[in-house]
């Protein structure tokens, strides 16, 4: 499976700024959706999630039901056949390192902190590791790759 993240406009299927409705149709096409707080529209979060790849998308609809973000979450099984591409690149099988210098390569500057986001300004975008899950690390303990990517349709600060 190979997941396009569209700066500016959304991941795969989803856009940002399609409605609510909208873009629950086109969750259906997926193992399910799971509202987060519990109630059944905006705003609030969504969960759209692949099972057999332990793969999620996560929604966030403004009080006026359009969406605005998409977080993509890092798959748990190192085996899944799953790519999630921003400009070719893979971003979850990609060493952040590697990532950023390619990114930049390519004219996008990359915004770095110590508290594991970074971000991609000209994009709207935003890496991350912060999860909780138990993803591959390095000797000292750090990922060896980003677990999460922010797509939105601006980024404040």
């Amino acid at each position: 499976m190979e997941i396009e993240l569209l700066p500016h406009a959304g991941v795969a299927s989803f856009r940002l700024g399609m409605s609510f409705d909208e873009a629950m149709a086109v969750a259906r096409q997926w193992d399910g959706v799971t509202p987060s707080p519990a109630e059944e529209r905006p705003p609030g979060k969504f969960i759209v999630r692949n099972e057999e790849l332990t793969f999620r998308l996560i929604l966030n609809f403004r009080e006026d039901e359009y969406l605005n973000s998409i977080v993509v979450r890092r798959f748990k099984d190192e085996d899944a056949d799953v790519h999630v591409l921003l400009e070719g690149l893979d971003v979850f099988r990609t060493q952040p390192e590697e990532l950023q210098e390619q990114l930049e390569q390519r004219g996008h500057t990359v915004e770095e902190n110590d508290l594991g986001y970074d971000t991609v300004p000209d994009l709207n975008i935003i890496f991350s590791n912060e999860s909780s899950y138990e993803y591959p690390v390095d000797e000292e303990g750090d990922p060896l790759y980003y677990d999460s990517v922010l797509i939105a349709d601006r980024i404040t600060y």
